[in-house]
């Protein structure tokens, strides 16, 4: 089943978020943009690079009214440990989800269920709760930030300019197209 433009399901986890352990449920994403960053596992090679750089683009992703979300298979006490053990994870200022049971991760279907851990998923998320935006990568293939701030920029901007659309490699205030017979076969 197409994931795109479902709502995002039930849910209910423990986070480590700074400093502390919170609730996060879909109901607190609800009435702002968000993303779900799933990873593997802590303590790991290619998740802290993921992770880090994610980190050091934090501030513009919450200047644009976006909530991140790092989730893996691991427990919120996972992530304190990892948060105080490594200098990379101590720059994460975003809440980091729990999710030992696997629901959430069965919820977006990036759960390889044979080994118990989520594949490398990312879902933007509108206020509504649809997803607008899924990438899923195998485990050895890892993400780039500045693109999938692009990707959230692009998202924002078709849901508040109906009509038009962007191009490919579009950038905030690059010029969009809007659709239409005039433009078919001359693009």
């Amino acid at each position: 089943m197409a994931i795109i433009n479902t709502r995002i399901k039930a849910f209910k986890a423990e986070a480590y978020h700074n400093g502390k352990f919170v609730t996060v449920t879909d109901e607190t994403v609800q009435g702002k943009w968000s993303i779900f960053f799933f990873y593997p596992a802590d303590f790991t090679f290619v998740c802290p690079t993921e992770l880090g750089d994610v980190a050091d683009l934090y501030p513009e992703f919450q200047q644009i009214g976006v909530e991140v979300y790092a989730v893996s298979t691991d427990t919120h006490f996972t992530h304190k440990a990892w948060h105080d053990a490594s200098e990379t994870i101590k720059k994460i200022g975003y809440p980091m989800i729990g999710d030992p049971t696997h629901a959430i991760a069965r919820n977006f279907d990036v759960l390889i269920e044979d080994e118990g851990l989520a594949l490398r998923g990312t879902f933007v998320v509108n206020p509504e709760g649809e997803i607008k935006v899924a990438e899923i990568h195998d485990l050895g293939i890892g993400r780039d930030a500045a693109e999938l701030l692009r990707k959230v920029k692009a998202a924002q901007y078709v849901a508040t300019h109906p009509g038009e659309v962007c191009p490919a490699k579009w950038k905030e205030g690059e010029a969009t197209l809007a659709p239409s017979l005039d433009l078919v076969g001359k693009i």
